[in-house]
């Protein structure tokens, strides 16, 4: 009796911790994709909108990294959401600018990709305004 009921705790406990593990939403987002979405566009624009050079605009970018980061890994494998226009747009705005961060981490993002990543921020608005 007792090597059975060590046995269903020891299986209970692998169930309970495999479905907390299966909870892969970071801290960062809130798992509903209009709120996270909408939450990321507003972070990105204040990273961008920021002073060059102040002590915020360093903690800005850094924040938006981990938030880019989070945002891909958390939504990226949902078929639901690949097809959806706000997700496409959203994602090449992502890419272009984690692309920026990466490849050049101490300069400014240029002029031309701010005013490219605005309009597509405005895409994403709009698309998820409407339900796509």
């Amino acid at each position: 009796m007792k090597h059975y009921l060590s046995r269903l705790i020891a299986l209970v406990l692998v169930f309970v911790i495999g479905l907390t593990g299966c909870s892969n939403v970071p801290a960062t987002l809130s798992g509903d994709y209009r709120q996270d979405t909408l939450a990321l566009v507003n972070s990105l624009r204040t990273a961008l909108t920021l002073p060059e050079g102040t002590p915020e605009k360093a903690a800005s970018q850094a924040d938006a990294r981990q938030r880019i980061n989070d945002f891909a890994a958390t939504y990226r494998r949902d078929p639901a959401l690949t097809k959806l226009a706000s997700f496409t747009t959203m994602r090449t705005a992502l890419n272009s600018l984690a692309g920026h961060y990466s490849s050049y981490p101490n300069r400014p993002v240029p002029e031309k990709l701010k005013k490219r990543l605005e309009s597509e921020f405005q895409q994403v608005e709009a698309a998820l305004n409407r339900g796509a």
